[in-house]
């Protein structure tokens, strides 16, 4: 069961996203579903700083655990692409994430990813204060 809308982030495509010809490389992909992840979480509330115990509930991170990848169609320099993520199931100690990468409406990419609550390199069980920002439609 989804348990949000999408958010989405918008970013240019930049000479240091492509490869020789102008393209996005793989890579660069991973670095924009990480920063649409970060913005979900930053637009419910979580700080993923003090997550990690900067002043937060104590040395908790988000690892990514899986991800399935499908490259549909390139992005080039200077492209407006937009990063879609959507929350999907919370478990004790998971998260599972849809995400696409847009350019208008084509679809350029799309990622299931599973993301484990982690401390100190171990799973750990979901705080319910946690898990209740993510549950925030």
């Amino acid at each position: 069961m989804e348990t949000s809308a999408p958010h989405q982030l918008v970013i240019r495509i930049y000479y240091e996203d492509t490869d020789f010809s102008g393209v996005v490389y793989h890579a660069s992909y991973l670095r924009f579903l990480e920063r649409g992840r970060t913005e979900t979480l930053r637009v419910r509330g979580i700080d993923q700083a003090a997550l990690y115990g900067d002043g937060g509930i104590g040395a908790l991170a988000f690892a990514v655990r899986h991800m399935a990848i499908d490259w549909l169609k390139p992005a080039r320099m200077d492209d407006m692409i937009t990063v879609e993520t959507q929350i999907g199931s919370i478990k004790g100690a998971s998260l599972s994430l849809h995400q696409r990468i847009l350019r208008g409406d084509a679809i350029l990419m799309t990622a299931e990813v599973l993301v484990a609550l982690v401390a100190d390199g171990k799973p750990a069980r979901m705080p319910a204060a946690l898990r209740a920002k993510l549950e925030v439609i």
